[in-house]
């Protein structure tokens, strides 16, 4: 994007911050018919790092981030307009815009990316980053994703307004905290947030949230399978259990029944005694009765025969 037909003058319009609200100016229109990228590589970048600078700054509502957004920097003249790949607008707040007017918001944004396309002629980007240094932005950055080797370049505000910087490779933004690493390969920028993690675009995104539900739904059959095997190896056990309690009722029931059995026995032994015991006595009380009776009868008889020698009849006495 680039121009805008000439509007008419107006003047500033107090906005309520927050709720941030911007009217529809016709005189400002919102598109200037180019397309927003010249190449899906061009598209690419642009989508990564704007991405990634809202993800970065998403707990902060005062922190803008814009992508191909129409910057107007005169409210007399829409033609004096640009749009930036990316911008960051510090002390913003985060809402949809139509378009940047710079007296509206009160401040240009702090921070730039451009992405080289085949439109961006050395001209024209000369041309843009005189505007950048003029509106006073702290950090220009500029990436040549194709053809150049990974070309980098950077800019960053000192005495003398916007400064390059020497060395962009480990380069660590001072208002971002996001460090560059621009190997000189094509297509290989890296962009670092401060906790190290780099900037992703929204394929990789995809595929690595693919990679996590595949990782994730491993891991659910992994546990699912585990604690079928812990049910099924309590289950073995519940059963090892209510098999070796079964294991000693039985053994304790014969146990007990032998018990019984024993006692059985031996009460019938000491019953057997006693009764053997008690015919003995019968018997000895049986023999002796017999053997007094037989004494009783000797003695009579002996008596009998000294009477009849006494010249007695025993049977006359």
């Amino acid at each position: 994007m680039s121009t805008a037909e000439r509007p008419s003058p107006q003047g500033p319009i107090e906005l309520a911050d927050p709720p941030f609200w911007d009217p529809f100016d016709p005189r400002f229109p919102d598109g200037d018919g180019k397309p927003m990228a010249d190449n899906q590589t061009q598209y690419k970048w642009m989508v990564t790092i704007a991405e990634g600078l809202d993800d970065l700054y998403r707990d902060h509502p005062d922190v803008l981030i814009a992508c191909d957004l129409l910057w107007y920097y005169d409210p007399s003249d829409s033609r004096r307009c640009i749009a930036p790949d990316v911008f960051v607008a510090f002390g913003r707040p985060k809402a949809p815009r139509h378009s940047y007017r710079e007296w509206l918001e009160g401040r240009a944004p702090q921070v730039v990316f451009e992405i080289h396309s085949p439109s961006n002629t050395q001209k024209v980007m000369e041309r843009k980053r005189r505007i950048y240094d003029a509106r006073g932005v702290e950090e220009y950055y500029y990436y040549f994703p194709e053809e150049a080797a990974g070309r980098f370049d950077g800019w960053v505000r000192g005495p003398a307004g916007l400064e390059p910087i020497a060395r962009t490779d480990g380069w660590t933004s001072p208002l971002l905290g996001v460090t560059f690493e621009a190997p000189p390969i094509d297509d290989a920028l890296v962009l670092r947030g401060p906790d190290g993690e780099p900037f992703q675009h929204v394929q990789e995104i995809m595929r690595d949230r693919r990679l996590a539900r595949r990782v994730a739904d491993i891991e659910r059959r992994r546990r699912r399978a585990e604690r079928r095997r812990r049910e099924q190896a309590e289950a073995q056990s519940l059963e090892a259990e209510l098999a070796a309690r079964e294991e000693r009722a039985r053994r304790e029931e014969y146990e007990r029944m032998a018990t019984m059995e024993r006692a059985h026995r031996e009460r019938a032994e000491s019953l057997a005694g006693e009764e053997r015991r008690r015919a003995e006595a019968e018997r000895f009380r049986r023999e002796e009765s017999e053997r007094l009776a037989r004494e009783a009868v000797e003695r009579a008889e002996r008596l009998a025969a000294k009477l009849r020698e006494m010249g007695v009849d025993p049977e006359q006495t």
